[in-house]
């Protein structure tokens, strides 16, 4: 558990944005949250970092970001506890090594995948074929804020533990 009982208000004081937002579904909201804006700050990156850290089961190996946002979170993971950490990509390149899982060799090694926000696990059920075809053993998932509807999980993957430092109202979980 974090020991730092700021962070979940200075995230949303940096990510959340006041004006007019095409959102995605095409409605406008007058609020949005830029998860790109805590990523960028190495200050509350770090912080996150390690509230993260906190979450990540014993047994892991590697950390493996999802692009584009679990990419810095995973490196400044990997940079505050030494464990090594790899990129997925949300398809195989066509080019050079032709990899979708960049950074170093997952096989048979035991991998948490690391994600910024997760409101449904579309971006996670893409990533696993690729991570598991590399050769990796996921032992779960860990991300920075758990926007879906009640316990972090992944629907279509409900064995999959999925483990949050925040929920969608940026409290601690």
């Amino acid at each position: 558990m974090s020991t730092d009982p700021t962070l979940a208000r200075d995230l949303a004081a940096a990510a959340t944005l006041r004006g007019s937002f095409l959102l995605r579904s095409g409605t406008i909201a007058d609020t949005y949250f830029d998860k790109y804006r805590f990523e960028g700050d190495p200050a509350l990156l770090r912080r996150l970092a390690d509230a993260m850290l906190a979450l990540v089961p014993a047994e892991t190996q590697l950390l493996a970001g999802l692009e584009l946002g679990g990419v810095p979170i995973a490196t400044a993971m990997s940079l505050a506890s030494g464990l090594p950490a790899v990129f997925v990509r949300k398809q195989a390149k066509s080019y050079g090594t032709c990899l979708a899982v960049e950074g170093g060799d997952v096989t048979g090694k035991r991998v948490l995948l690391v994600e910024d926000v997760i409101s449904t696990g579309g971006a996670i059920a893409d990533a696993v074929p690729l991570v598991r075809a590399a050769g990796a053993q996921i032992i779960g998932v860990v991300c920075a804020i758990w926007r879906g509807d009640g316990a972090p999980g992944i629907t279509v993957m409900p064995d999959l533990p999925v483990r949050a430092a925040f929920t969608r109202a940026v409290r601690r979980s």
